[in-house]
């Protein structure tokens, strides 16, 4: 089986695995025990942090808090700090931030508001500065759009923002950022969102990077773990993997940006350009190739695609559930609801092959003339 569906998760990280087993058959303990045991754990948890956000921020700048995952720690972002006035985001942001924001309007706690995208999914930042006004308390401007694969130049918009509006929480949500494009947090970021299982780390885990100076209110409450920011005792097992997974990740980095560079763009140059269009823009992340059958069902090239043993994705995982039958995010980039209809996500990993790219190729041109020839 060949899987290129690594947007919506990837397979862990064997390696992390064996290194975090003992955290399951050994150091089951609870870390908030006031036992020897309890306290060591701290320590590991407290380095685990560490080693997460040294990554990509100053760590004398910036704290991380563990959540259960990346739609968690938008949440908790967005319901702490959106609270008066407006709230500004994009139209290309993941649902864990759309559907957050529509939410704000629900509660009548702050008055949503959606910028534009540019052609390649970048957000339109001037139109997104014009949105900006004295009674905007927060921004979210997403790092890597998870559909089309754009990457926003979040130092460069976050400093924009501030400079409209300097009372302005600036928000990131970088799930398919960190640990795949090099980047580190500027002092005009405020809060930044990442994910485990995007990674090679597991399904579970995720955290909320913050600027220290930041009071970030609890999400979620009970018994005060995570210095009373997010209680429920701490997924131990998940984030010790997450470190080992991220370990692993950020040391090939740039090894894996440019294999992965040369992958996307021979996936593209083997496609049927009489059946394929493409949607990526080659400035975007190595890990995200989109194309669209224009005319074509992409659900129906997706199943035809997993017959043959190829898995792929027509877009968000998490929006699979959705009664819109088009992307917005295709759509709010112009084109046409015949494009939006036919469209394949295709991801990659650093365990991506070159031969699973050829092959790969191989059946979703065969499909394609396949389903083109039958709706003729």
């Amino acid at each position: 089986m060949i899987y290129l569906d690594n947007a919506a998760t990837t397979k862990p990280s064997a390696k992390a695995l064996e290194r975090a087993s003992a955290y399951v058959t050994e150091k089951y303990y609870n870390p908030s025990g006031m036992y020897k045991e309890g306290f060591a754990l701290q320590s590991e948890l407290k380095k685990a942090r560490s080693v997460l956000l040294s990554k990509i921020a100053d760590e004398s700048a910036f704290e991380l808090i563990f959540t259960s995952c990346g739609t968690e720690s938008d949440n908790q972002a967005i319901f702490s700090f959106a609270r008066r006035g407006n709230a500004v985001t994009t139209v290309g942001e993941h649902s864990a931030v759309t559907a957050a924001f529509h939410e704000l309007k629900t509660r009548g706690v702050a008055e949503p508001r959606f910028a534009p995208l540019e052609k390649d999914g970048r957000v339109n930042v001037q139109a997104l500065l014009d949105m900006i006004d004295e009674k905007t308390c927060f921004v979210s401007v997403m790092h890597v759009n998870n559909e089309i694969g754009a990457i926003n130049d979040i130092n460069g918009i976050a400093k924009l923002v501030k400079q409209k509006n300097p009372r302005v929480i600036f928000h990131c949500d970088g799930v398919q950022a960190y640990g795949k494009i090099p980047f580190k947090l500027s002092k005009d970021v405020d809060l930044y969102s990442v994910s485990a299982h995007k990674i090679g780390g597991l399904k579970g885990v995720g955290a909320l990077i913050k600027r220290k100076s930041l009071q970030l209110p609890p999400y979620i409450i009970g018994g005060g773990q995570e210095g009373g920011r997010r209680s429920g005792t701490e997924n131990v097992f998940g984030i010790m993997h997450f470190q080992y997974a991220a370990e692993e990740k950020f040391a090939t980095l740039k090894e894996d940006f440019a294999t992965l560079q040369e992958y996307r763009e021979l996936l593209w140059d083997l496609l049927d350009k009489e059946v394929y269009t493409r949607l990526s823009a080659k400035e975007g992340t190595p890990y995200i190739l989109s194309v669209a059958a224009r005319g074509l069902r992409g659900e129906i090239l997706l199943h035809m695609a997993n017959d043959k043993g190829l898995i792929v994705g027509t877009g968000s995982a998490c929006s699979s559930n959705a009664k819109n039958r088009y992307s917005k995010v295709i759509l709010a980039c112009g084109h046409d609801e015949k494009t939006a209809d036919g469209v394949l996500r295709l991801s990659f990993s650093p365990q991506t092959t070159k031969e699973e790219i050829v092959q790969a190729a191989a059946i979703l041109n065969e499909i394609g003339r396949e389903l083109a020839r039958k709706m003729k």
